[in-house]
This record gives structure tokens, sequence and C-alpha cells, in this order.
């Protein structure tokens, strides 16, 4: 009986606990990069209708989202950072044609005072501050059950009861997204 008290405080449940919740906390990323793919279309339709010679962009969208969607990584594969990398990079494709869309938007000052595009963009701005939300309770997590790997008592849990569990990917930077934008005021 102390052996089974014994146990049950010291930690033997943390890994898989800890591992659980980055789990969860993935699939609340991909939850949130869903609901900003099921906007896009949206998105696309309000702009196609005052945009139509903006072709090239809202076709970088499409493709970009195309991308973005056709690479899952799943909670199983979140020990595989390549497959983590290819998914991110893949997202963060999609941002960067989103921004550039929105950019072209601000040519068309009809489309900026149109209902429907001012509740997507709102809409497309609540999804990336609630990816940036989930991005961040991931990588929280991710940090809590590696370090559990890598600190007593559970590296040693993990050597007798948990060989199999590897260190968890988070996100990176590429280093494009830590550069400083450029803002032109100019009208030209």
């Amino acid at each position: 009986m102390f052996c089974l008290v014994f146990l049950a405080g010291c930690g033997v449940n943390n890994i898989p606990t800890f591992e659980e919740n980055a789990k969860a906390k993935w699939s609340q990323v991909l939850n949130q990069y869903k609901r900003r793919s099921d906007l896009i279309p949206n998105l696309i339709e309000t702009v196609k209708g005052f945009a139509a010679h903006e072709k090239d962009v809202l076709t970088a969208v499409v493709e970009a989202r195309a991308k973005a969607t056709s690479v899952q990584v799943s909670a199983d594969m979140l020990t595989n950072g390549d497959a983590v990398k290819g998914f991110l990079e893949n997202q963060g494709a999609l941002g960067g044609a989103l921004s550039r869309l929105l950019v072209t938007v601000e040519r068309y000052p009809e489309l900026k005072s149109s209902q429907n595009f001012l509740a997507l963009q709102s809409q497309l701005e609540g999804t990336e501050n609630r990816i940036s939300v989930a991005r961040r309770d991931y990588i929280e997590a991710v940090r809590l059950y590696n370090t559990e790997l890598k600190t007593v008592p559970g590296r040693w849990w993990r050597s007798w009861l948990y060989a199999g569990n590897d260190p968890m990917a988070t996100f990176d930077v590429a280093p494009e997204e830590t550069a400083t934008p450029k803002v032109n005021f100019d009208s030209n």
C-alpha cells in the first residue's frame, strides 16, 4: 500500500499527463489554423468582386491555402521536427499571402467600406490572434513536457517506464519573420 501511495505522489504520471496536455494544445493550434483556412474562401470571394484584375494575389492566397491544408501534423508526429517545420513553413506562407491580399485591398476604398469585407477582415484578425494564443499555449505545454523528460525524477521515469517518449518539437520562427517590417506611406 505504501508503494502505491508513494508512486501516486512522486511524478510517475507527469510524463503522460504533460504529453496529453501538449497534444491537446497542438489540437487547438490545428483548430485555429483550420478556422483561418475556412475563412479564406469567403474573403477571396468578397475581394474577387472588387479586385478582379488582382488575379495574381488572389491566386497566391488560394495556392498557399491549398499547400497549407495539404500538410497535416498529427499529435503523434510532434516529436518529428522536420514534419512540424514543414507544416509551419506552409502556414507562414499562407500568412504572408494573406498579408499581401490585405495590402492589395487598400487600393479599393469601396471594398474597405463593404460590411461583408469588414466582417471577414475582423474574423481573420481575430483568428490570427487566436492562432497566436494557441501557439503560445502549445509552446508552454511542450516546455513543461520536455523539461519533465530532462529533469529528475522525470528523467528516471522516462528511462524506466516511458523509454519511447521523445521530446516534442516547438515552433521556430523563420529568419525573414524577425526582420523589421518596411512601412511605406507613399501614395504612389
